[in-house]
């Protein structure tokens, strides 16, 4: 049934109508259960969410763009397809160009020892990366590029449907905010998704920059912990 307040509302419109010489529901004698009936059969469109196999086999041997050339797999991300976390790279770097696999070098070693401080498993979250294809010497992204591998990545967003994304680095962060700003002004303030605002996202260091800073270690914890207040968890 709808709320009370719908079909009364409906209800008041007609009789303003009728008001001024117009009687949709002429005839009728119960007005308002006529209204109720009419509302309650009208068919609710649902937004049918795609699963991620159906888009990893639109995606197939991407030759969008030109980082086909160079690669030898694509990474397309990996993890729990529910996860209610989410991490969000720039690209492949050369151990995940070989293994197919999103975080499995240096970087991936260290994001695994950051999610046992949380106390959370890798299988418990989702891993992906803004392009799918490695750039050549690991160079950022070029705009053309991204533009071609975002609109995949936002279907993976949608069908994952996260409570949280932590955006690693710059260039995922400033990419999912839509946003030119730096990372030392984005990081410890999380942000709704633009595209889809009840999922938060949470900008911080890349690993690959806390390998080589790794005092920075502390701020990037910090920001962990406002995910896991963000997820309702306690550190």
């Amino acid at each position: 049934m709808l709320p009370q307040d719908t079909s009364s509302l409906a209800l008041e419109y007609l009789r303003l109508w009728e008001a001024h010489g117009l009687d949709f529901l002429e005839g009728l004698t119960n007005k308002k259960d006529s209204i109720e009936a009419l509302l309650n059969s009208a068919p609710v469109e649902t937004q049918r969410v795609e699963s991620l196999e159906s888009i990893r086999e639109e995606l197939g041997d991407c030759r969008r763009c030109g980082l086909c050339e160079a690669r030898k797999q694509i990474v397309f991300g990996q993890g729990n397809p529910k996860a209610r976390l989410m991490f969000v790279g720039e690209g492949p770097g050369a151990d995940e160009d070989e293994q197919g696999l999103a975080f499995v070098g240096q970087s991936g070693q260290l994001l695994t020892k950051i999610l046992e401080a949380m106390k959370t498993a890798r299988e418990e979250v989702f891993i992906a990366n803004i392009v799918k294809c490695r750039p050549p010497g690991n160079r950022m992204p070029e705009p053309a590029e991204v533009e071609q591998c975002l609109p995949f990545l936002q279907r993976q967003v949608r069908s994952v449907s996260p409570q949280v994304i932590v955006a690693l680095g710059s260039t995922a962060a400033s990419t999912l905010l839509g946003t030119s700003q730096s990372l030392s002004t984005l990081r410890g303030k999380p942000q709704p998704l633009p595209w889809l605002p009840d999922v938060m996202v949470v900008p911080t260091f890349h690993p690959a920059y806390l390998l080589r800073t790794p005092d920075a270690k502390r701020l990037v914890w910090e920001d962990m912990k406002m995910v896991l207040q963000l997820l309702g968890s306690s550190t």
